[in-house]
């Protein structure tokens, strides 16, 4: 089959590799009908992360069952089916408890000997506690809301949760990209009253308000922050969702959170030496978030898509087929594609 494959910084290509097999009882095999270029995949393509060449890429996917293991319980060959970021075993501690991606027994796409989400077509392990089955039936038209659950909608959601946002809070969402954008919709469906996006690209900041944004920040540091209080009548905000994780938007995710506000922060922290816990602990401000526990988000996520409650699929700006995903790659590298869907 094909298959996008990391060879060095800025070169990914369509390579011929192994077809996927059943290896294991608990396997199945996913014919993938579209997937997604994340933000992190671009660490490998700017040479951010070190290469390891020959590396499959993509870890977000949907698809078709093609073939399962004998002791594949909960999907079935023929459902269509929706891959979280992390393969997980769904039985660990970790996994019952709703944090699958701290599973002992999970793993990252592309990497352990399994398929990157990229391809024709992923092995992949332990489908029962990993794999979400969608209900048929499935139009083409879904697969941008559907592939949005696989990663970003799950990690926007994950930051809402973790800044604790609920009816009436007053949320700041820091970072426009498409974690940051899903970030909005999180906020506004989990019953926000201000919406509050700091972006200052104007087709970025156009979703942000079909996503649920009542307001629109397009400074930046401390004209963002004055921006900020003065839209909160000096309080700033009652939940922070902090979606890039560099060492300038956490001080503004501090500055904006008004005393006793929680920081829901799931951008990968880079460049930051610490917390000013002292400031933290005077204004009785909380710190919580990290790798989102997609698969946990995935059922309850299905269910406002599949109802019309939400629909993500806005953040898909482009799209290319396999064969010119480095495209899709250096667009996104670009800043010129939000996000970019991948079809076989």
């Amino acid at each position: 089959m094909r298959a996008a494959v990391v060879h060095a910084t800025g070169d990914i290509e369509i390579d011929e590799v192994a077809d996927p097999v059943v290896r294991e009882p608990t396997d199945a095999v996913v014919r993938v009908h579209a997937s997604g270029i994340c933000g992190t995949d671009l660490w490998l393509y700017r040479g951010d992360q070190q290469v390891e060449p020959g590396r499959r890429a993509g870890h977000e996917f949907v698809g078709e069952i093609i073939d399962a293991g004998p002791e594949v319980r909960t999907v079935a060959v023929g459902d269509f089916v929706i891959a979280p970021f992390r393969w997980s075993d769904g039985t660990c501690p970790y996994c019952l408890a709703g944090l699958h991606s701290s599973c002992p027994n999970g793993g990252v796409w592309g990497t352990g000997g399994v398929d990157g989400g990229q391809g024709e077509a992923v092995r992949v392990p332990f489908a029962d506690g990993t794999l979400v089955r969608v209900p048929p039936p499935v139009h083409d038209s879904m697969l941008p809301k559907l592939l949005a659950l696989s990663d970003v909608l799950a990690t926007g959601r994950h930051a809402a949760r973790c800044a604790r946002v609920e009816h009436g809070s007053v949320a700041a969402v820091i970072g426009d990209g498409a974690v940051g954008l899903c970030a909005v919709l999180a906020a506004k469906s989990l019953g926000a009253q201000q919406v509050i996006a700091l972006s200052h690209h104007t087709e970025r900041a156009e979703i942000a308000s079909r996503f649920g944004a009542t307001d629109i920040v397009s400074e930046r540091g401390e004209e963002a922050v004055a921006r900020v209080l003065e839209l909160t009548g000096g309080l700033g905000a009652s939940a922070v969702l902090e979606c890039v994780g560099g060492a300038q938007t956490w001080q503004t995710a501090i500055d904006i959170a008004r005393d006793g506000a929680t920081i829901g922060y799931v951008g990968k922290p880079v460049g930051i030496d610490g917390l000013p816990l002292t400031t933290l602990y005077s204004r009785n401000i909380g710190v919580a978030g990290g790798l989102s526990p997609a698969r946990a988000y995935l059922p309850e996520l299905l269910d406002d898509v599949l109802a019309g409650r939400i629909d993500p699929s806005p953040i898909f700006d482009t799209e290319v087929v396999l064969d010119d995903v480095a495209r899709g790659y250096a667009a996104m590298a670009d800043r010129k594609s939000i996000k970019v869907m991948v079809r076989p």
